[in-house]
């Protein structure tokens, strides 16, 4: 019971509550630079779907936690969660500073990426930690497209994108020393393919 309370209490802080960082925001000190309209609206887009990302983490990671046994795992995993509770924050920061709003699904991603987590984590846990690396590893390629098409001027949302990229890579490898199992290749297409939707959507809804 205690478990699945704490995993509602992160529902409820991710989808309703705004995130607060334990750490400074890799933009604070960088002033808004000035940019199109079009430009912003473009750097909008991006943290938006940054922001779905952090939110996706969120209910893997809890899901992971609620359901492993290895308390060891649970601490990690629990970290983990903490670290990319500063990279929503942040991405919600860069949000508001952009005059931008988070994705009106967001209970949807939420919903999805918790049912993943959870049925990851009942076949075994170090296929667990394998949707963590394929996860992680999607991600950091995913942020390293943003830096490619972030306006050159945009300087806080590309610190960020920066600061989350070498976290998320990081992850990955923190989940292989634990012991993550490779995903085979048709998972891994599937993931792909699933991200991609929610990137697509994410990037106006």
């Amino acid at each position: 019971m205690d478990k699945i309370l704490m995993a509602a209490d992160a529902a409820l802080r991710t989808l309703f509550a705004r995130p607060a960082a334990s750490q400074p925001s890799p933009a604070q000190g960088l002033a808004e630079a000035p940019m199109s309209e079009a430009e912003q609206r473009l750097s909008g887009a991006l943290m938006r779907v940054n922001h779905v990302g952090e939110v996706c983490a969120q209910a893997l990671y809890s899901a992971q936690a609620m359901v492993t046994r290895d308390d060891h795992l649970r601490a990690h995993l629990i970290e983990a969660a903490r670290e990319e509770t500063d990279h929503l924050a942040w991405c919600r920061s860069r949000l508001d500073a952009l005059g931008q709003r988070p994705s009106l699904l967001n209970p949807l991603w939420f919903a999805g990426a918790f049912a993943i987590g959870v049925a990851a984590a009942k076949v075994s846990d170090k296929v667990s930690l394998g949707f963590v690396v394929e996860t992680e590893n999607q991600v950091s390629a995913h942020l390293g497209s943003h830096l490619g098409r972030l306006p050159d001027q945009d300087l806080a949302s590309r610190a960020v994108v920066q600061r989350m990229k070498e976290d998320e890579e990081r992850h990955a490898a923190d989940a292989l020393e634990a012991g993550a199992v490779l995903l085979p290749a048709p998972v891994q297409h599937l993931m792909r393919a699933a991200a991609k939707v929610m990137t697509t959507t994410a990037h106006y809804i």
